[in-house]
């Protein structure tokens, strides 16, 4: 009788930041993806797991390196960038950005579905989008306003709350004249989570623009080798900004909303530690290059044990000065 086979190893990410050469971190067994943010990083690499991100960063930035366990595969194709290991999978689109996010948005979602559809990875936990200029114009001409209508024309259809990916969208501080798009993307869906100190994005009012975004405000990836993925965190109770005149009042909300984040996953996987610590990964993305300091020196006062990256970046609201993601495990 022949033997049963081997179960696949369930799906493993570790996050780190680094100061190492970019090749030497691109040679290292299991590394799915690195990143590097502003002037300070390579603009560009010919190995397609590493993606360039146009936010200045505070300091000297560390890469932000992605590895899995097991064996790599990468490559590009008709302007797609790809890696796949350990059951998970990064890809990375970059589209010129003609003015209308609405426009550009909807090209490079559909190209995301496309891609989700014929992948062995369909389901896509987490994605980042950075654009130009995310609050300019008025009313629902406003860029952030469209880009959600074009995220949702290239989606093509309304998805289920338990469908939403966790997300993060930051508008560049100097006009680049792209939109760049990345995932995380694995073989199981995982949890949708929401914050029960806010309204889910997707039940906006209508104030916010005609079409409300479409992210859970964390996901909780099927395997326990995974860690609890946070969209961009703002000082957002209920739908409505606070603090707007303190960023460092702003920076406390956002720990609340994140501790209740966590707290709501602890009730699907105890294991979690209770509060941002050692095995948490942070990215601060502030709105004000003169308060890029200050929220470094906070998060340090704060969480002195959470290694973090403080970019400059505009968050999607005026009034909101800083925002945070990252991971949790």
């Amino acid at each position: 009788m022949s033997a049963a086979p081997l179960a696949a190893a369930a799906p493993a990410l570790r996050i780190e930041y680094r100061h190492a050469p970019l090749d030497a971190l691109l040679a290292a067994p299991g590394t799915l993806a690195v990143f590097g943010f502003g002037a300070g990083a390579p603009a560009a690499h010919p190995d397609p797991r590493y993606l360039h991100v146009a936010l200045p960063a505070h300091g000297t930035p560390a890469f932000e390196c992605w590895t899995v366990p097991g064996p790599v595969t990468c490559d590009r194709h008709d302007g797609l960038a790809w890696s796949r290991g350990g059951g998970l999978a990064f890809a990375a689109l970059e589209l010129p950005d003609d003015g209308d996010a609405a426009t550009v948005a909807a090209a490079a979602y559909a190209r995301l579905q496309a891609w989700l559809a014929a992948a062995d990875t369909p389901h896509a936990l987490r994605i980042w989008n950075y654009l130009d200029a995310i609050t300019a114009g008025d009313g629902d001409a406003e860029r952030y306003r469209r880009f959600c209508v074009g995220r949702a024309q290239g989606i093509g259809r309304a998805l289920a709350p338990a469908e939403l990916p966790a997300a993060t969208a930051i508008g560049h501080p100097q006009p680049t004249g792209r939109f760049q798009l990345y995932w995380l993307a694995a073989a199981q869906p995982g949890a949708a989570l929401e914050n029960p100190r806010q309204v889910a994005a997707w039940r906006y009012p209508r104030q916010y623009g005609p079409q409300p975004p479409g992210f859970a405000r964390a996901r909780l990836p099927a395997s326990p080798d995974m860690p609890l993925l946070l969209s961009g965190t703002a000082a957002v109770v209920g739908h409505a900004s606070h603090h707007p005149h303190s960023t460092l009042a702003q920076l406390a909300e956002i720990l609340a909303n994140l501790d209740s984040l966590i707290a709501t996953a602890r009730r699907l996987r105890p294991a979690l530690p209770e509060r941002p610590g050692p095995g948490t990964r942070l990215k601060a993305y502030v709105r004000d290059a003169q308060a890029l300091a200050e929220v470094a020196a906070w998060l340090q006062a704060h969480l002195p044990e959470v290694p973090a990256l403080v970019l400059h970046g505009h968050v999607c609201r005026r009034e909101l000065a800083v925002e945070l993601d990252g991971v949790h495990a």
